[in-house]
């Protein structure tokens, strides 16, 4: 055992044990098996932001540690985001070192996953490798010798099948026979630097590190310094790098650049060819011939039909969110109705029983009735994620953004855009260039989040009729707004790339997992959370701005509304309110898209969380009518009428507010997390801005234009 690792021991009672590896390797779901926490799961590199931590009871040794390190191709490091796998599992400060490291690799793409295991054997770490995803080895026509593996390795080799529950016990127990007996893990440098040139590189930049990053370990060193010529660069966003040590590497590389060489090709191809000299021992073609996964691939990758195959599905899971939820959501208007009535008959008139039934109930409810719909969505997009399969839309996505001049991986946080645009823009924190990342952060908003799915929803069931003659209108109007606004995001990508983000292109890095049955577990998991987030959203934020948007429709009480007969005292009590007054000020700015005072106040109410659209609704009509608590919100919207008389959600209005709701920027959540992203209040509020001016133009269009052709 190393002087370093019993001083970390001493430093702490527990051991800990940080689980590395590849995007896509299964790392998180391994976590997740091993400790039933429930971290995130996901296909795309950079999903694990963050690192998670949960207890492990191992045989002999009691409790240990597990740490879950963000997913890293290889420990090299430009970003913020990449150099927190470095810090997790070498131990830099501030990160203590760990007792041990469990590294996942993906066995279907073995000889590319051991590139990080080497990596970890040189920093002098003791390591087990997991060979996940064994028992799809048959599929790719290959075999893998574990035996052979490990004796070129040094280190234990253990197949598993981590969604299955596979080889975890076998796993457990390496990892204790590693922990109680470190040397097991700790074979020393599996390849060596040739070149004496690179020699000298390494022995240069050794000098300049911190003994505290290397514990006054000469392998540790080499290790470090090696990551350091790879990594620090005039470009990089690393954060406590000694000046000094920039200072040399920089040298080193000019040294390097001005002779011919390339220190990056240099290291990495020595590596890999120490890895496919060996390959052929523990590596070996069964003579399977072509996998499922390339057969399935020539299809679905194709750049005319693969495209067109990703449309067709995609409409027929839109379509199915409202053939689905039907029923379901008409049983929860039916619920939320029947409440309103009970309290409200339960509460004696006035200003508590206004509050409880139009505030509280109907409010909620209105956004509530979503959730089938939303659930629905995480479920498709969680199959289709854990399949395989979202990594090819990505690898499609490539080709067109290539020509708008964004990095192709930008395209996985805006896939995640689909769900909830905060987490999406914090999965760009994994890009390398802050360019790339900011001009992402720009155009996540515009994709089509969960939020908005509610408001389509509303104004889709008001736009279409009940009658049955379109059947399909539902799920191809939702289909064409997420369409729209995905084309609206690639266009701006391409005027903000070239205008306010001028910026090279760089070439795509993408995991290509094999296609796989979706872990039902991990997909209902997920499907949970995300919506779970929905429903916190709807008990606490939306429902103090309902609450807030219900005390502003109905203060101050008018005393013509007291006098005034009882079928008119509501409509005059909501004339009179501050919400009114505030909504007629800003309905010079809508009239031109089509929209009242009353649509007005709900933009505003919008602007908090989008939902809150459909609940400030249903509170703008429930004071307005009385018996507004029994009646779908969908068929108020449908019968409501202007001061002349004529129908107000017409379905041009209602494509216009729709297109309004795409392109605007009403989240308050958004624009804080692009300001602590990107330090600076400069970026939200240009955000805000360009896509208010984006949204108004474009609705404005869409009316007017409708107008001149004649539709109503």
């Amino acid at each position: 055992m190393t002087r370093a690792v019993r001083q970390a021991q001493a430093s702490s009672g527990t051991r800990r044990v940080a689980i590395a590896g590849n995007p896509n390797t299964g790392k998180t779901t391994l976590f997740n098996q091993l400790t039933g926490a429930r971290a995130k799961v996901g296909n795309y590199p950079g999903v694990t932001v963050e690192r998670h931590f949960a207890p492990l009871e191992l045989d002999g040794l009691g409790a240990v540690q597990l740490m879950d390190v963000p997913g890293t191709y290889s420990l090299s490091a430009r970003s913020r985001e990449e150099q927190l796998a470095i810090q997790a599992v070498a131990g830099l400060h501030p990160l203590e070192r760990p007792d041990l490291v469990v590294c996942v690799v993906d066995a279907t793409q073995l000889v590319r996953n051991l590139y990080l295991v080497l990596q970890l054997i040189e920093l002098g770490l003791p390591v087990v490798v997991a060979l996940n995803m064994s028992d799809r080895l048959a599929a790719t026509g290959q075999t893998v010798d574990e035996a052979a593996l490990e004796r070129e390795l040094g280190v234990p080799c253990v197949p598993i099948a981590a969604a299955r529950n596979q080889g975890l016990k076998e796993l457990r127990a390496a990892m204790a026979r590693v922990l109680a007996e470190p040397r097991r893990g700790l074979p020393g440098w599996r390849w060596q630097p040739s070149d004496p040139l690179l020699e000298s590189d390494l022995k240069t930049v050794q000098k300049e590190l911190p003994i505290e990053w290397t514990h006054g370990e000469e392998g540790r060193a080499r290790a470090i310094a090696l990551w350091a010529l790879l990594s620090v660069d005039e470009s990089d966003e690393l954060h406590a790098i000694p000046a000094n040590l920039r200072a040399v590497v920089a040298r080193r590389r000019k040294l390097a650049e001005v002779s011919g060489r390339n220190l990056d090709e240099e290291i990495i191809r020595g590596r890999y060819d120490w890895l496919d000299g060996r390959a052929r021992l523990f590596l070996r073609d069964s003579g399977a011939g072509v996998s499922l996964t390339d057969r399935i691939d020539r299809v679905l990758l194709h750049p005319a039909l693969g495209f067109a195959i990703f449309l067709v599905l995609m409409a027929l899971v839109f379509q199915s969110l409202f053939a689905g939820a039907d029923p379901v959501i008409g049983w929860i208007e039916s619920l939320f109705a029947w409440l309103g009535g009970v309290v409200g008959d339960a509460l004696p008139n006035g200003i508590l029983s206004e509050l409880v039934t139009e505030g509280l109930i109907a409010g909620v409810g209105s956004v509530l009735v979503f959730l089938p719909q939303i659930l629905l969505l995480f479920l498709f997009l969680g199959f289709l994620e854990d399949s395989g399969y979202m990594a090819r839309v990505a690898f499609l996505m490539d080709r067109v953004m290539k020509t708008l001049g964004l990095h192709g991986r930008a395209f996985v946080p805006m896939l995640s855009g689909y769900a909830c645009a905060v987490p999406a823009i914090l999965a760009t924190r994994t890009m390398e260039r802050q360019r790339d990342r900011v001009l992402t952060m720009l155009v996540i908003p515009l994709m089509t989040c969960s939020a908005r799915l509610p408001v389509y929803g509303l104004l889709i069931a008001a736009l279409v009729p009940r009658d049955g003659s379109m059947p399909f209108a539902q799920g191809l109007l939702l289909v064409g707004m997420y369409l729209f606004s995905t084309l609206v995001a690639l266009v701006a990508a391409a005027v903000l790339g070239r205008t306010v983000l001028r910026g090279p292109n760089v070439p795509l890095l993408l995991e290509m997992p094999p296609y796989r049955m979706p872990h039902l577990r991990s997909v209902l998991r997920m499907m949970w959370e995300k919506s779970a987030v929905f429903v916190k959203e709807a008990g606490t934020v939306i429902l103090l701005c309902t609450v807030a948007m219900w005390a502003l429709l109905s203060f101050p009480r008018s005393r013509a509304a007291d006098t005034a007969p009882e079928p008119q005292r509501a409509a005059a009590e909501l004339q009179s309110s501050y919400g009114a007054r505030l909504g007629r000020a800003i309905e010079p700015a809508l009239a031109p898209l089509g929209f009242d005072w009353k649509i007005g106040v709900g933009l505003i109410g919008a602007f908090a969380a989008r939902e809150v659209f459909v609940s400030t609704m249903a509170v703008t009509y429930g004071v307005g009518d009385a018996n507004a608590g029994s009646v779908a919100l969908r068929e108020r919207l449908r019968e409501e009428r202007r001061p002349d008389g004529s129908r107000l959600f017409t379905p041009l209005v209602c494509l216009s507010l729709m297109v309004f709701f795409a392109l605007s920027c009403q989240c308050m959540s958004t624009l804080a997390v692009v300001r602590r992203e990107t330090g600076s209040w400069r970026w939200p509020a240009f955000l805000f801005t360009y896509m208010t001016v984006l949204a108004w133009l474009a609705s404005f269009v869409v009316y007017q234009g409708g107008k001149l052709l004649g539709f109503a």
